[in-house]
Parts: C-alpha cells; sequence; structure tokens
C-alpha cells in the first residue's frame, strides 16, 4: 500500500459513486425530491462502505450517514488510519433541478472521500458528477493568482451567516451563493471565488476531502480563528470553516476578529 495508492483509490470511489448518483437521479426523476434524497444518501453510503471493507478491512471509517453506534465505536479514535466519506454532500441540491422551468438538476453537490492518517490528512478527492470532474489529492489542481481588487466569497445558498455578509461589506466582496460545502471548497480551488467562510455549523465528513485538496494545493484552510483545522475527533463536529487563496487569508482573518470583538 503506497500514499499514490490512497490518493488513487479516493478518486476511483468519489468517482464510481458519483457515476451511480447520477444514474440514480436520471431514473428517479425528481418527482420525489424526499424520496430521491434517500434513494441517494443510501446507495453511495452502501457502496463506500463496501468498497473500503473489501479494499481496506484495516482501515476505520466515518461516514456521515453511518449510525450513532458507529460513529461512537471507540476503535475509530485508537486508529491510525480512518476514512472521512460523505456519499452525498448536498442532498438538497441532488434532489433539485437547476430552475422550475428546466430539466437538468443542480451541479454543486459532491462526493466526498479522505483518508486521515496519523493525526493528518493524508489523502483526499472531491467528485463533482453533475460538472463532470473531479478533484484529488493525486493531482491537485492549480489555483489562480489573486488580482487585487474585489474578491468573491461562496456562501450557502440558504443560510448564509450575518456576519459574513458583514465581513463583504468590510473587505470589499461579493457573495457568491453555491450549495454544498464540497462545491464551495472546490470553487476557490477552480477559480469561481476566492473564498468560502462558515461558521453555521459543520461536521468533518463535510470538510476533509475538499479541504485535503485544498492543503495539497496550497490553499489556505483553518478555523475562523485561524487555528488548524483536526479531524478523527470523538465530537466529530467541526462548526466553522475558511478556506480561501494565500493572499487573502490575513485579511480574512483580521476582519473576521474585528467583527468578532
Amino acid at each position: 500500500m503506497t500514499i499514490r495508492d490512497d490518493h488513487a483509490l479516493a478518486a476511483d470511489l468519489a468517482n464510481e459513486a458519483g457515476e451511480r448518483l447520477l444514474r440514480i437521479r436520471e431514473r428517479t426523476g425528481y418527482g420525489d425530491p424526499a424520496a430521491l434524497r434517500a434513494e441517494g444518501d443510501r446507495a453511495s453510503h452502501v457502496y463506500l462502505m463496501e468498497s473500503l471493507g473489501r479494499l481496506r478491512p484495516s482501515d476505520s471509517v466515518l461516514s456521515e450517514e453511518a449510525t450513532r453506534e458507529e460513529r461512537l465505536d471507540p476503535r475509530r479514535l485508537s486508529a491510525e488510519r480512518v476514512w472521512i466519506v460523505d456519499p452525498l454532500d448536498g442532498t438538497r441540491e441532488f434532489s433539485e433541478r437547476l430552475d422550475d422551468q428546466a430539466e437538468e438538476g443542480r451541479t454543486d453537490w459532491a462526493v466526498h472521500v479522505a483518508l486521515w492518517e496519523r493525526g493528518r490528512l493524508a489523502a483526499g478527492a472531491v467528485a463533482l458528477p453533475a460538472q463532470g470532474r473531479t478533484l484529488t489529492t493525486a493531482e491537485p489542481p492549480k489555483p489562480p493568482a489573486f488580482e487585487k481588487g474585489r474578491f468573491r466569497i461562496a456562501v450557502s445558498r440558504t443560510r448564509p451567516p450575518e456576519f459574513v455578509r458583514k465581513l463583504a461589506y468590510l473587505l470589499g466582496a461579493d457573495l457568491v451563493p453555491i450549495g454544498s460545502a464540497g462545491a464551495k471548497i472546490s470553487a476557490v480551488l477552480t477559480g469561481e471565488v476566492e473564498a468560502y467562510v462558515h461558521a453555521g455549523g459543520q461536521y468533518e465528513w463535510d470538510s476533509a476531502a475538499p479541504v485535503a485538496v485544498a492543503q495539497a494545493a496550497g490553499v489556505h484552510a483553518s478555523r475562523i480563528d485561524g487555528s488548524e483545522l483536526t479531524y478523527n475527533q470523538a465530537d466529530p463536529s467541526l462548526p466553522d470553516i475558511l478556506v480561501s487563496l494565500p493572499e487573502l487569508a490575513t485579511s480574512l482573518l483580521a476582519g473576521i476578529r474585528d467583527l468578532h470583538r
């Protein structure tokens, strides 16, 4: 087992789970969004758990769709290698059309597969199936250089934190609503936005894979107070995050501190 193998495995699993989700959405349609969400969550979770159980039988797994008992399994906390997965990040977006008149579904949802090993994120992949691309630590994307001036901050479509509106005003930024956390962080890496700020509550599986890719790409990723993002904790809650082009990190952190004084 090599590091390269883990990178490739993360990408392969995220890709295949994403392809399965696309087929489910095409077959099921949007007539019953709740049923579509449930089927997508279940099918992707089962595929990832079965695949990791077969291909990495000695590793632990933390999945969003696991039972409470599985998440609290103490063996995970003493394991050297833990896969942290979100089988369907952006379930709401997965079950929605682009708009009321469109036949196509939304594209801002993802599949996350990350490997935590001995205290750090070691590999990861974010599949964006409806966008036809996967970002991976095997070949990290090269973020665009920042050009001074107004910049863009990705925020939640449905619950953007009020302090981020104030932060954007303070720093001269525009807010860009995007669906899932994985899609938001990926947007930083692909140049659609320059930053993502969130403080409305998340869990480790919401950010582990995209943060692994962001770190491999040389992008800033931290808590909103500047402290390190830590994974494979007893409590998987990880309530806030800042991901940005490195040139913006100092200004964003200073602005956040000013707003929280």
